[in-house]
């Protein structure tokens, strides 16, 4: 069948991307599931900050490559052996497939699945090759996904079932934002009620992180970014303290708000600097957690001696070690109750043929979430 797609085929490019237009809109080729697949019409598609570190380069990605790994839509068509789903099912996508009997898989943590990363790093689907096919060959699947487009075919693994009363718009945001910034909290780091929070880096995961240390309770919650308009809209979400990264003093003062630095501190910026600064406003004592992802090329000099004498903590956290079939459905249903007001983290939707000058405002960083929605 045909479908249209952006697919990135230079990593790169000039600014403003809405004039080099890195992403083309194309009309693709998408073979049928195959076994253990399932076809899937977007509804609608996030764009994030994973997306943007493909275009400029930063993260480095086998092109030709169709974008897009944030999304939610109708299952249309089921490959062999895709039993527990049925067509006009509304689904989230989630952009690490797991096989479910890797080590990882098999000790309770998909999100680290091996075959699942060996996959997203060839761009292929869990099940081996690709599906999507242009002029002149095979275009690569972005994390699995590749959401970007009318109709995507991905592994079952990579979907998770949903209420279909949720707007599709808001459920986009659940597959990666929310799964990764929440999951950051509740999951790696296990925010209990009282304890002291900083979150270093306000786009999609970041809030999404305060708005998880709001609902586990913690206190004081501190909300760190240069944008002042991020600020404010963490101050909207719940009772957040600000602090300006663009101050000189700005680690001092959450040290100040924290008597000393927060119990937990998450740098999800993607800078080797916003991570030197969340150490340094972490306790003794602490746990510093990071789902940024910079260039592959930055490393982190960390000082031994504080580490091991002020018993510090520092982890990594990847799709919020999550378990998606678990986790989803719970964050879900905490958004339905009030208590995760996800929607505040969109800023407005657009259609496919305006996904370049989309990224020009995620870039500059006026913009938390815009959300590509498909018709129909």
């Amino acid at each position: 069948m045909k479908t249209r797609a952006a697919v990135l085929r230079t990593p790169g490019a000039a600014r403003p991307y809405a004039d080099s237009r890195p992403l083309a809109i194309e009309t693709v080729t998408l073979d049928p599931p195959g076994r253990d697949e399932v076809l899937v019409a977007i509804k609608a598609a996030g764009l994030c900050h994973s997306d943007l570190s493909v275009i400029n380069g930063d993260r480095p990605r086998p092109l030709p490559m169709a974008l897009g790994h944030e999304a939610a839509g109708v299952v249309e068509a089921l490959g062999e052996g895709v039993t527990d789903l049925a067509v006009g099912d509304h689904v989230v996508m989630v952009f690490m497939p797991s096989c479910g009997h890797c080590n990882p898989c098999a000790g309770g943590r998909p999100a680290l699945c091996e075959p699942g990363a060996a996959a997203n790093g060839k761009g292929e689907l869990l099940g081996g090759g690709k599906r999507l096919h242009g002029a002149d060959g095979d275009l690569n699947h972005h994390l699995g996904c590749s959401a970007f487009a009318e109709r995507a075919v991905v592994s079952r693994r990579s979907l998770v079932r949903i209420d279909p009363a949720l707007p599709f718009a808001e459920a986009a945001l659940f597959g990666c934002a929310v799964l990764t910034g929440v999951g950051a909290v509740v999951n790696t780091a296990g925010v209990r009620a009282g304890q002291s929070v900083a979150v270093v880096g306000l786009g999609g995961v970041g809030l999404a992180s305060v708005l998880g240390a709001l609902a586990s309770g913690a206190s004081p919650v501190i909300a760190v970014d240069l944008s002042e308009d991020k600020l404010a809209l963490a101050r909207s979400l719940g009772p957040v303290l600000t602090v300006n990264a663009a101050d000189p003093d700005a680690v001092d003062q959450v040290r100040a708000l924290t008597n000393g630095g927060a119990d937990f501190v998450f740098e999800m910026a993607g800078s080797v600097q916003a991570l030197e600064s969340a150490w340094t406003m972490t306790r003794r004592g602490g746990t510093t957690v990071t789902a940024g992802l910079p260039p592959p090329e930055a490393a982190l000099a960390v000082n031994v001696v504080t580490l091991v004498a002020e018993e510090r903590t520092l982890k990594g956290s990847y799709i919020g070690t999550c378990v998606p079939s678990r986790d989803l459905p719970r964050y879900v249903a905490l958004y339905r109750a009030g208590r995760l007001p996800v929607d505040r983290l969109m800023s407005g939707t657009i259609a496919l043929d305006d996904i370049n000058a989309g990224f020009d405002r995620l870039a500059d960083g006026e913009v938390v979430r815009l959300v590509v929605e498909f018709p129909g």
